[in-house]
């Protein structure tokens, strides 16, 4: 059948199974819109013409022939004009609809809390900046990492916080609060959030009562320093209790302290910055009896790199919990 010989508009089943190809593409409008499509190799299928945002004329494909009956077709156009009426505009192409997809990708929480920390992390200490991303990998990705962040509600975040401190962790609740506030002070000092939904819930929120820190009485220290020198087990441990009570450093910076950071000659320790929170270092003056231990220390430990070497991996430094759990 000729495309010259059709009579009646919607096409009817037997005008559109009978439509002969021809040496060009050609379309025959059906209606509403709609067009059948014939290729000269006798490929049929249904278009929509259509305006798109930019006020340009577009086709959008709707489906093969027959697969697609008329009715088929007819009746989809009926909802893509319902769509468009309520909003939603369904004439937005694949790349259009590609690259919504990939900014909203871009503004999930999990993506602004990762730029967060890699904007912070060069302030902090390795371990420091380790624990705050695991913090945030285990309470608040799993809850609101797919999400954008602009679309979590300011009551989310209170009943989010109020149920992790339901499983007592008050003190890190507190913590993880302050990194969300201020992941969305990233945001809006970058224009990408107009409000932070965390500010002000401190409020309204458990906060630890405050303590002062474990300490040892002027009394109890002569017994803690006899419980040190008569302690039984591994002697470079006992020599490095010793060494804390001498030199009044961080249990960590003394377990991963190394023997080339000692300057006996100047009676100094010096810390290098990369060890350090405030990322500079730091000089410790070495009294004689430090001096005493360090030498006592010096022929258990001394052909390693560490003053305190693992016992499995000499490379590695003893393991972080080795200064604690004293019993005196």
């Amino acid at each position: 059948m000729k495309r010259q010989d059709i009579k009646k508009r919607p096409l009817s089943d037997t005008t559109l199974a009978g439509l002969s190809p021809e040496a060009a593409i050609y379309r025959e409008p059906d209606g509403n819109g709609l067009y059948f499509k014939v290729k000269p190799n006798g490929h049929k299928s249904w278009e929509l013409r259509h305006k798109r945002p930019d006020g340009k004329w577009s086709w959008l494909g709707l489906g093969p022939y027959p697969a697609l009956s008329g009715a088929l077709a007819r009746r989809k156009v009926i909802e893509l004009h319902v769509q468009l009426a309520t909003g939603d505009n369904p004439f937005v192409s694949r790349r259009e609809r590609k690259a919504q997809a990939q900014q909203l990708a871009k503004s999930t929480f999990e993506n602004l809390a990762r730029e967060w920390h890699a904007a912070r992390e060069y302030g902090w200490d390795p371990g420091t900046a380790r624990r705050i991303l695991g913090a945030l990998e285990k309470h608040l990705f799993p809850v609101f990492g797919k999400r954008p962040y602009t679309s979590i509600l300011p009551m989310e975040w209170m009943e989010f916080f109020r149920t992790l401190q339901q499983t007592g962790i008050v003190e890190q609740s507190s913590r993880v609060r302050r990194y969300c506030a201020e992941i969305y002070d990233l945001a809006r000092v970058t224009g990408r959030a107009v409000h932070n939904p965390v500010e002000g819930l401190r409020k309204f929120l458990l906060t630890s009562k405050k303590s002062n820190y474990a300490h040892v009485s002027t009394d109890e220290l002569p017994l803690l320093l006899r419980s040190i020198r008569t302690y039984p087990h591994a002697p470079d441990v006992r020599l490095g209790l010793r060494l804390l009570c001498l030199l009044a450093v961080r249990p960590s910076e003394l377990r991963e302290a190394q023997w080339s950071e000692f300057h006996f000659d100047k009676k100094l320790w010096i810390i290098p910055a990369a060890r350090m929170k405030k990322r500079r270092e730091h000089s410790v003056p070495l009294s004689r009896q430090a001096l005493e231990a360090l030498k006592d220390l010096r022929p258990l430990t001394g052909a390693y790199p560490l003053l305190f070497p693992g016992r499995n991996d000499h490379t590695q430094p003893r393991s972080e919990t080795v200064f604690r759990g004293l019993d005196p």
